[in-house]
């Protein structure tokens, strides 16, 4: 039984990660994206929060809250990994951009894929893995589903419109089996890490993240700063567990601080961040104006 979950498991890790870059490619306003990328300053705050502030602040967290190792890579590789695939339902609530959420994702997704391999023995001390074998899993499952619905999309924008449904639901199909999965085979990991630390460093370090980037992106309009918001208190799961799955013997604790990422991460933290941006931030018509320059 043990043998089959784990073959799930497998699969639909593949599923998820795939299936969130390919919907995310066919679905990507490349034209809008690449305008708002143009924005010198949005483009150097959202290098900075991304792959500077973020990680930083994440081996910040290990220094002070007394995390045991395990759950201290799990963090850091959380920390490397901004932006979840889902923000741009999150953006629709919080009424950012679209424009500048595209170009958000790029950003985030592509230095993912680039740093990260280079990031990770860097940061995360003890963590012997190598950047080859941590850049396999982010190009074969991030870059290249990306890419692909990136070139559908720029082939045939019909053909992207009809599969982008498709894509999605069997995406959340599997996304679906595999948190039940990972709540089953990680349960006891996922019931010690309560009375630890791990469950509230991980709500305190996004909600942190996320109000920081809020109110010290100075010269962002809001529809600009939502976006960056949302895709920094949020977090790609995806590469954080791709690399570790890449690598034998992976710790434990890692793993469970990633399973407990794509509930706290990538879902309630980007809900409620998007809750705040409408509730405080928005405009007071509730409609942010579109802007890329």
């Amino acid at each position: 039984m043990d043998a089959i979950l784990q073959q799930i498991m497998t699969i639909t890790i593949i599923v998820f990660m795939v299936g969130n870059l390919l919907e995310v490619g066919l679905r990507l306003q490349v034209s809008e994206a690449l305008a708002a990328i143009r924005n010198v300053r949005f483009l150097l705050l959202s290098l900075v929060w991304c792959f500077v502030v973020g990680p930083a602040l994440a081996v910040l967290f290990t220094k002070i809250i007394p995390l045991t190792e395990p759950y201290t890579l799990g963090l850091i590789l959380l920390g490397m990994a901004p932006c979840s695939p889902a923000i741009p339902i999150m953006m629709r609530k919080s009424g950012g951009s679209l424009g500048y959420m595209s170009a958000f994702m790029i950003i985030a997704f592509v230095g993912t894929v680039i740093l990260m391999p280079f990031m990770v023995p860097w940061l995360a001390t003890g963590f012997t893995a190598d950047p080859w074998t941590i850049a396999k899993p982010l190009l074969f499952f991030i870059a290249i589903p990306l890419v692909f619905g990136v070139i559908v999309r720029r082939f045939s924008e019909p053909i992207a419109e009809k599969a982008a449904p498709i894509v999605k639901a069997i995406t959340t199909l599997g996304t679906i089996i595999l948190c039940l999965d990972l709540l089953w085979i990680y349960r006891a990991e996922i019931f010690s890490a309560v009375g630890t630390y791990a469950i509230g460093t991980q709500i305190l370090y996004y909600a942190v993240l996320g109000a920081a980037a809020y109110l010290l992106s100075f010269g962002l309009t809001y529809d600009q700063k939502a976006p960056l918001t949302l895709g920094i208190a949020t977090r790609n799961v995806g590469p954080a567990l791709a690399t570790l799955m890449g690598v034998a013997n992976a710790p434990q604790g890692a793993i469970t601080m990633c399973i407990l990422g794509i509930f706290l991460g990538a879902l309630l933290s980007g809900f409620a961040a998007a809750a705040l941006l409408r509730r405080f931030g928005a405009p007071v018509s509730g409609v942010a104006v579109p802007s890329t320059a």
